[in-house]
């Protein structure tokens, strides 16, 4: 399995969770566990994803949802889980 994280976070608006959700799945991600918050305005997401059965490069699919983001005014951040877990690491 190829394992990613993904994180949303931003002022909340309508559709984050759909857009993404739609974008994951056109691109062949599955989802294997989600976590998402709403403190006052602020929405924050993670996701953990199987990237296995993706077409496009990691990095190409890490752009596309940054630039994603952007268009929602907030911040999308893919990681690979490796990557990910080194840099939380205490």
């Amino acid at each position: 399995m190829n394992k990613s994280i993904i994180t949303v976070v931003g002022k909340d608006t309508i559709g984050i969770i759909a857009k993404v959700c739609t974008y994951l799945a056109e691109n062949n991600v599955n989802i294997l566990d989600i976590s998402q918050t709403i403190v006052q305005e602020y929405f924050n997401m993670m996701m953990i994803v199987d990237m296995s059965a993706i077409d496009k490069p990691f990095e190409q699919i890490a752009t596309e949802m940054s630039t994603l983001g952007e268009t929602m005014g907030v911040q999308v951040k893919c990681q690979r889980e490796e990557i990910f877990d080194k840099m939380h690491r205490i």
